[in-house]
């Protein structure tokens, strides 16, 4: 059976795409920071689903992620580098480093972090994949939100490096840019959300099961095939331009 990690397994995207990995028969190691969250996520699964608790943003804590997963399966075959952060909408001008820090931590260096030891782990092995989770933000940009769009966009540079340096070690990457997906960090979206023009205005979502059909569709294919950009999205939302 093939091994994958999810990082932020224990809410959201990420519980929706783990469930779905375990129930099409993947073994799927559950990562994020809290343990009672994966645990739900792991429900129903006991012996096919792995909980590591883990904080994406430190190194000490993604070699000790990669290195379970080895432990108890010897491999990794898809990597889902899902975990996520943002912080409260605030203009640039306003916007202080330790947010700025906070949000590169968790979406750019841990997205990095968990990429660099799936890849040691699926070169010594002779292949494997890696999903990043770039957002629509990867794009275009929300106005108030600086480090989330920076990161995001960011996240399409480490993708496109991925996937050239993999080329040889038959190592895929791609990323799945998601819009609107119904989770509980979208709510608010539905109420109202800043708009391009600085208005405020609800939005459309979308079911995340959506989603995590997607990431399996690429989960499974076979190594010499690969999505290289998907969106997702809510058919009506503001997209391109935002407007």
């Amino acid at each position: 059976m093939a091994v994958a990690v999810v990082t932020g397994a224990g809410s959201g995207i990420g519980r929706a795409v783990a469930r779905t990995l375990l129930a099409d028969g993947f073994l799927v190691a559950l990562a994020g920071r809290r343990v009672d969250a994966l645990a739900e996520t792991a429900d129903g699964f006991a012996e096919s689903a792995l909980v590591v608790p883990a904080d994406v943003s430190r190194e000490d804590s993604v070699v000790a992620l990669f290195d379970a997963v080895v432990a108890r399966w010897g491999r990794v075959d898809v990597l889902f580098n899902n975990a996520g952060t943002n912080v409260a909408p605030t203009p640039v001008e306003e916007f202080g480093l330790d947010a700025w820090e906070k949000v590169v931590g968790v979406n750019l260096t841990g997205a990095f972090l968990c990429a660099r030891e799936a890849f040691r782990v699926m070169k010594a092995r002779g292949g494997g994949r890696i999903i990043n989770n770039g957002s629509v933000s990867a794009s275009v940009p929300r106005p108030h939100a600086v480090a989330y769009n920076a990161t995001k966009h960011a996240m399409t540079g480490l993708t496109k490096s991925l996937a050239l340096e993999g080329r040889a070690h038959g190592i895929a990457c791609g990323q799945i840019d998601i819009g609107n997906a119904a989770t509980a960090l979208t709510e608010r979206i539905g109420q109202g959300a800043l708009q391009a023009d600085f208005e405020v205005a609800p939005e459309p979502t979308f079911d995340v099961r959506h989603v995590a059909d997607a990431v399996l569709y690429q989960a499974r294919l076979p190594l010499d095939a690969n999505v290289q950009f998907m969106t997702v999205m809510a058919t009506t939302m503001p997209y391109i331009g935002r407007g």
